[in-house]
């Protein structure tokens, strides 16, 4: 299952600035890991307080039953209305149960997904499933997509934005060749969700816990049912299991708020990568369309499990790679698929921002940054 918060030692440091820092970690903590989990912001968690007054099961045809239906379903609506999508909404546990839905039950034959996907889609896709590769930016190699798509109809799994580099695909592209060749798409929007407009795919995931939601609720969107074999039991016969109301209200209440400034998390994350540059740090995928709220640096000759000790000495959190691979001592594989050299894929760092990350949160970043790349540079010497 997708993971949020906890400390990964592993190659790919991972941060995430700021939010509500006093909320998680003490107000002396800068909190920087919000693309693995984002604080859930206050309208969610009133929505969460509120909605347990409806704390019937709403598969149940009594009135407390209806009473608690009645409240899901005009969730299911806003999270509708709020990812713009005008189609059927599966409720979920998370992003990676989209997915694994999707993976598993799809009519097509085939499987097919990007060499820099999230771990759950290789996972959900089976050892027969083809890899589609990409550039050095990771971008999906467009020739790559074309001789898989030769081979007979498949479901495709692209992230719209990488959860690692927060590269963003061209997904237009890749849908319209996708369909032109009779196959469906699925596209992995947990980063996505909430920030920008979500791409016309056939499938799409995404969780609340991304954006500022609560952690254990999310979605698979479905443009059409019959591409999807049904299994029996709740959300339309193609997810068993008792819906969660309160949390399902919460991620819709997230997603109403609209608490992400896009243009203003782009500026402060254009002044972090060039004071990172001007330290003699490097940025990762810098030529490729990326999200603005997260960045991918690297300090060369740095270790991550050093860099990770550091920061949190420092009392600001990060975490090193993916928050779901949290313990292992591995290489990042979406770095590997871009070919990203050994210094700087052992010194990658993560930055990701929040609602509420601020100019002081990014200073004090770079402070720590400097301070630690001037002590390497002095023992060097």
């Amino acid at each position: 299952m997708r993971c949020g918060g906890g400390f990964y030692i592993g190659a790919g440091v991972h941060v995430a600035i700021g939010t509500e820092s006093a909320g998680l970690t003490g107000s002396d903590r800068v909190y920087l890991d919000h693309a693995a989990t984002t604080p859930v912001v206050p309208e969610a968690r009133a929505a969460i307080v509120d909605a347990l007054q409806s704390w019937a099961n709403p598969s149940s045809p009594h009135a407390e039953g209806r009473k608690a239906r009645a409240a899901l379903e005009q969730a299911r609506r806003t999270i509708a209305d709020g990812l713009g999508w005008r189609h059927d909404v599966i409720l979920t546990s998370g992003a990676s149960e989209a997915v694994e839905i999707a993976a598993r039950r799809a009519t097509v034959a085939g499987r097919a997904y990007g060499a820099t996907e999230h771990a759950i889609v290789p996972h959900a896709m089976g050892a027969d499933s083809k890899v589609i590769a990409v550039d050095a930016n990771g971008l999906i190699d467009l020739d790559s997509l074309d001789a898989v798509l030769a081979e007979g109809p498949a479901l495709v799994a692209i992230q719209q934005v990488n959860n690692e580099t927060g590269v963003i695909q061209p997904m237009d592209e890749i849908a319209a060749r996708v369909r032109a060749a009779g196959s469906l798409l699925l596209a992995d929007c947990a980063q996505s969700a909430g920030k920008m407009p979500l791409p016309d795919a056939d499938f799409i995931a995404a969780c609340a816990h991304k954006l500022g939601g609560p952690p254990g609720v999310g979605v698979l969107l479905a443009r059409d049912l019959s591409k999807l074999e049904a299994v029996g039991g709740q959300e339309k016969g193609y997810r068993r299991g008792t819906q969660d109301v309160p949390a399902t209200l919460g991620f819709a209440a997230a997603l109403a708020a609209k608490p992400y400034d896009m243009a203003r998390l782009a500026s402060l994350r254009t002044r972090l990568e060039a004071e990172i540059k001007r330290s003699g740090g490097v940025v990762i995928a810098e030529e490729a369309p990326r999200i603005a709220t997260i960045g991918a640096v690297a300090m060369p000759g740095a270790s991550n499990s050093a860099l990770l000790i550091q920061f949190d000495s420092a009392g600001i959190a990060v975490s090193a790679g993916s928050a779901c691979a949290s313990g292992k001592m591995q290489s990042s594989s979406v770095l590997a698929a871009m070919q990203v050299a050994p210094d700087i894929a052992g010194s990658f760092l993560r930055i990701s921002f929040g609602p509420t990350t601020s100019a002081a949160d990014v200073d004090r970043f770079i402070e720590v940054w400097n301070g630690i790349r001037a002590r390497a540079q002095a023992r060097a010497a």
